[in-house]
């Protein structure tokens, strides 16, 4: 088995097909998405369409949706899974269990606390539909059992690896050129050991002949996120608007920009224009306003560094792909905006 530096290891009997292309599908018909993702970048590099709200309490059920706040997940890219099929997620599920099963006997640590009956489960999220096209989300988790004194049977049952697919808010003109064997799922979040990870992402690669990559957010896709996160209505507690940039020095220094939410959303507020889009004069505006303000206070220049973290009312995402959200009322907003990461991400 070999492993990619961006993605999740990968057979041998694939790899050497795959070598110069790790992303590449070998089933999906080469360039057929080509003229629909350059149409798709050209237009991202002028605005964004601020998607509707999504009542997250109407859409999806609140014992799931609970698994999905306040976690840290690590966000992939996934191509097209060739004959998926929701019909039968109770056999992936036994597939899934007894791949893991094979693979402790192997002796690979799967994981210390669960100690025996590890089983994979697959179900389905569709309250994460931004829009009535959008392909249904798939949740998958692995559960184990463990020793423990609180328990009359002496073990509990716990959820040690979880990982979601969803589409949400994928653009219609990507999705209609896809062939009707596919089903196009490109983010894939995860909250788990790597060896699961590992574990699973081979099994969905052997099971549906897709490819995983690892997602990094770009400094310009992270300016994004805080302009268009800043006008979101947000009840309950609102975190700090923070910023984190990475200084070009030896040894290594980040800089941390606290703002406070409330003050944030009324720059925001007198810079948009329209609440339908963002425009990318629009958080230029928005992040010009911000280095003023920080260099006439610090006499630095926050545009000469990079920018790693961004944490506000809804959703927190680090640039190596790792993110939290916070709020169930903007969760599918959110996720439309990775979503779109995610399917330029993928080199088809």
């Amino acid at each position: 088995m070999q492993t990619p530096a961006d993605g999740v290891s990968t057979p041998k009997s694939k790899s050497a097909s795959r070598s110069s292309a790790p992303y590449q599908n070998s089933r999906y018909p080469l360039g057929c998405l080509t003229s629909a993702r350059r149409r798709l970048s050209y237009r991202l590099l002028s605005k964004r369409r601020v998607p509707p709200s999504t009542p997250f309490q109407e859409t999806l059920d609140q014992q799931k949706g609970a698994l999905l706040l306040q976690k840290q997940w690590t966000l992939y890219s996934v191509t097209p899974m060739h004959n998926f099929s929701y019909n039968k997620l109770k056999e992936y599920s036994k597939h899934l269990s007894a791949t893991i099963a094979a693979e402790k006997q192997k002796g690979v640590a799967v994981d210390p606390g669960a100690d025996f009956n590890l089983k994979a489960s697959f179900s389905c999220l569709p309250g994460l539909r931004g829009k009535e096209k959008d392909p249904t989300a798939v949740l998958v988790q692995i559960a184990g059992k463990s020793q423990t004194q609180h328990s009359k049977s002496g073990t509990e049952e716990r959820i040690v690896w979880t990982g979601w697919f969803c589409g949400t808010y994928a653009e219609e003109d990507i999705l209609e050129v896809i062939p009707q064997t596919f089903t196009c799922l490109p983010l894939f979040l995860i909250n788990g050991s790597e060896t699961f990870t590992t574990i699973v992402g081979t099994w969905f690669q052997q099971a549906f002949d897709c490819c995983f990559g690892k997602l990094v957010i770009r400094s310009h896709d992270l300016r994004w996120l805080a302009a268009m996160c800043a006008g979101y209505e947000v009840h309950g507690h609102v975190p700090t608007t923070e910023l984190v940039f990475s200084v070009p020095v030896e040894p290594h220094m980040d800089i941390s920009f606290a703002i406070h939410p409330e003050d944030f959303k009324t720059l925001w507020n007198n810079i948009q224009k329209s609440k339908d889009e963002v425009t990318v004069e629009e958080v230029e505006h928005l992040f010009q306003c911000l280095y003023s303000h920080f260099f006439r206070h610090f006499k630095i220049h926050l545009s000469a560094t990079q920018l790693v973290k961004v944490t506000v009312a809804v959703v927190s995402a680090h640039c190596d792909g790792k993110v939290k959200f916070f709020s169930k009322d903007h969760l599918v907003r959110v996720l439309g905006f990775f979503t779109e990461i995610a399917i330029n991400n993928i080199q088809y």
